[in-house]
């Protein structure tokens, strides 16, 4: 499969020339192609998130070039990178991230809306994710109305909803029980197949883990291991 997603000699220090300076990433060199299920692990300040925001954009790497489906990332005007992430990247985070005053419906139209398509459509592509994601009965509830795992569900229905070609999510099962996780990564996974989105998790959870089709671990900053799981 072509390679959707390179990144090349991607290093970020943070408080550079100072006494406290910190090597985040150091040299990452990786390749992801289209329609991959990728997860990352590795202990606290190994550099998971750090590698998942500058990915998306939400951070800039200090040294380091990023291409997805062949357009370089790295350098490009905020404007012009805000417009990638809401076209192209779906995003779930530990927290939710949910707009508290929103209900389930308008928080998962949210990026469509910024994208301007119709109502209708919106109306189709909610009710169709929603349904995929047994969440079809809370679209009139607001997030304070719902669980932790029920607004995940929503978060996760929100980052596929408009139909990105990337997904990131930053330890998306944290706050769950066992059983609420797993349900979710079954249901990451099933997206995964069912629309061939590219989905990058990262995680220090077994369950997670053992979910993956490809696994990559990072130490200090470095890839330790990038394995294939059969």
């Amino acid at each position: 499969m072509p390679n959707f997603l390179q990144l090349q000699k991607i290093s970020k220090i943070f408080n550079p020339g100072k006494e406290t300076e910190v090597f985040g990433l150091t040299n990452i060199n990786l390749e992801i192609a289209k329609g991959e299920f990728v997860v990352l692990s590795g202990p606290s300040g190994s550099g998971k998130t750090t590698l998942l925001n500058i990915i998306g954009g939400l951070d800039a790497p200090s040294n380091g070039e990023v291409q997805l489906d062949g357009l370089i990332l790295t350098g490009l005007k905020e404007k012009a990178l805000a417009r990638e992430r809401r076209d192209h990247i779906g995003f779930v985070f530990q927290a939710y991230n949910l707009i508290p005053v929103l209900t389930a419906r308008e928080n998962i139209q949210y990026i469509m809306k910024l994208q301007k398509k119709g109502g209708a459509e919106c109306d189709a592509r909610v009710l169709e994710v929603t349904t995929k994601l047994g969440i079809d009965t809370l679209l009139d509830k607001l997030p304070n109305q719902m669980s932790g795992g029920q607004q995940q569900r929503v978060a996760v229905a929100r980052a596929v909803a408009s139909r990105p070609q990337l997904i990131l999510a930053d330890e998306p099962t944290a706050n769950l029980d066992s059983k609420t996780a797993e349900e979710l990564m079954d249901m990451m996974l099933q997206l995964n197949e069912d629309e061939g989105v590219t989905v990058l998790l990262s995680s220090h959870d077994p369950l997670v883990i053992s979910k993956a089709k490809r696994h990559i671990v990072l130490k200090d900053g470095e890839i330790l291991k990038d394995e294939i799981v059969a």
